[in-house]
């Protein structure tokens, strides 16, 4: 008997419902599109796919009635071995789906999170996608195959009152013991990542002693995040043509050519339907946009649905409440547009079109960075004692110096200062002149 054979890709077929009450940019047919680029990325390859317009999805069959029954026909005659539906199935949906179609069902949410977890590499992402898969999976237990673990004992012993010690009673069943596991399991794991989550808040404090701004990489799954933060950075953080190639966010220090020191941060990519499963737990890491002094967007402006794309992202960063932040976008993989392409930076905030694989608008948009830094900066004239040679060195790596003499009774400064250090030098500030 042989082992160990590769069968290859599973087969998959993708369903979708288009809702007339659905408020979204994004057509049903570049979300299954996208749903397909998931489903290869996880490892399937999609056979076909159903499309179905209804004004709402089935309460038990997701597509209706009719088109289940001839999707159990399609799932038997293309040999089919899991059916990926593209929103998140409800319970009851699911349990209908699999007993209707005896293949594998996976929603949506299913599918990213089964991403999630190929890809996350440290303990922080495995613990944040546990929790995530676990507060997914608590309300699909069924009662399907429920056991008994602890059966009613009879008389035997003699006791002659129902049976030995500690074996009486109906027992708790599978379902039951399946729940309370899995109860108890979210519960070691948020207590887990909350001691993730103040380590994180100690290096965070750690970064603002040493008053750089930070600036987090934010943008689309796959728009080219990663390949521009390698590009600035040299960091060698995984960067593939595939959806979520990275999870765990990575800091690097750079300096601009304005010789301004700052921090830049690379975080998860974001894509439409995330599951709230998902931005909960990770709450930990997307802490790091919220926390960031200005926003670096990337939108890959190849891309049919760029701007769909970009709206998704800003949907989810005012989720986080970060979507007022200062923004700069790079407007990326601009190698792979025709000559004749125009690209309307105007719909985009500080846009600069850049390809961050053939290092083309790095120094354009590097300057674009400093000068939305700048822009959160004030005047000031100052005038330091010799003997506060910290504060002169500080104003070198966070401002912007105009002016820099030594004089008698001190270093005189005029320049630009990022308003959150102003209390620094408020003793200092000489009258304008």
């Amino acid at each position: 008997m042989e082992t160990g054979i590769n069968r290859g890709p599973e087969r998959a077929y993708l369903v979708a419902v288009e809702s007339a009450h659905e408020d979204t940019m994004w057509s049903v047919e570049d979300s299954l599109n996208e749903l397909e680029a998931l489903a290869q990325t996880a490892g399937a390859m999609a056979v076909g796919r159903m499309l179905q317009r209804l004004p709402h999805p089935d309460g038990a069959t997701y597509v209706g009635k009719g088109r289940a029954q001839e999707l159990v026909e399609i799932v038997k005659r293309l040999d089919i071995e899991l059916v990926i539906f593209d929103d998140e199935l409800s319970p009851n949906q699911q349990r209908t789906l699999e007993k209707l179609l005896d293949v594998r069902i996976v929603d949506r949410t299913a599918l990213i999170l089964d991403i999630f977890a190929l890809h996350a590499h440290t303990r922080e992402g495995q613990l944040q996608v546990e929790l995530a898969q676990m507060e997914y999976r608590l309300p699909r237990l069924s009662n399907q195959n429920v056991e008994f673990t602890r059966q009613a004992g009879g008389s035997r012993g003699g006791t002659g009152v129902g049976g030995a010690i500690g074996v009486r009673g109906p027992g708790e069943t599978k379902l039951e013991i399946d729940r309370r596991r899995i109860r108890s399991r979210i519960s070691d794991l948020k207590e887990e990542i909350e001691e993730v989550r103040k380590q994180r808040t100690i290096h965070r404090r750690q970064r603002s002693g040493q008053v750089l701004p930070v600036i987090a990489v934010v943008g689309y799954t796959n728009a080219g995040k990663s390949t521009l933060f390698n590009t600035l950075t040299s960091a060698g953080v995984i960067a593939e043509n595939q959806l979520f190639a990275t999870l765990d966010p990575v800091t690097r220090h750079i300096v601009l050519p304005s010789n301004q020191e700052i921090l830049l941060t690379d975080t998860v990519g974001f894509i439409q339907k995330l599951p709230t499963h998902l931005v909960a737990a990770f709450r930990a890491t997307l802490e790091e946009v919220v926390d960031a002094d200005v926003l670096l967007e990337v939108v890959d402006i190849h891309h049919e649905n760029a701007i769909e794309q970009s709206d998704t992202v800003n949907e989810i960063l005012g989720d986080l409440k970060a979507q007022d932040k200062p923004r700069v976008t790079a407007l990326n993989k601009i190698d792979l547009l025709d000559s004749s392409d125009e690209i309307d930076t105007s719909l985009y905030p500080n846009a600069v079109p850049v390809s961050a694989l053939q290092k083309i608008g790095l120094d354009a948009l590097q300057e674009k960075i400093a000068e939305v830094l700048a822009q959160n900066m004030e005047t000031v004239q100052l005038l330091l004692p010799y003997q506060k040679g910290e504060l002169v060195e500080l104003f070198h790596r966070r401002g912007s110096i105009d002016l820099e003499e030594h004089q008698e009774n001190g270093v005189r400064i005029n320049g630009r200062l990022p308003r959150s250090l102003r209390g620094l030098y408020t003793a200092y500030i000489q009258p304008a002149r």
